[in-house]
């Protein structure tokens, strides 16, 4: 199973109901905050989390990352 890396940083930019909802859902699947992941650009523009190593998942809104992430995951 893979791991969500979350950077704390965009947490509170909007991406901490998508943590939650994703803890409540999946409860098997790890889930880590990170101080930052080194995507600062992306951050400050979107709500993204890291799927396993590499895979960068980002979305325009909290509701439409937890729907991508989702589907990735479900």
């Amino acid at each position: 199973m893979k791991k969500i890396n979350y950077c704390c940083r965009n947490l509170k930019k909007g991406a901490k109901p998508v943590y939650k909802t994703i803890k409540a859902e999946f409860p098997g699947i790890k889930q880590k905050k990170r101080d930052c992941l080194g995507n600062c650009g992306l951050c400050a523009k979107q709500c993204f989390v890291k799927l396993g190593k590499r895979e960068i998942i980002k979305a325009a809104s909290p509701e439409l990352l937890y729907k991508e992430l989702k589907q990735r995951i479900g």
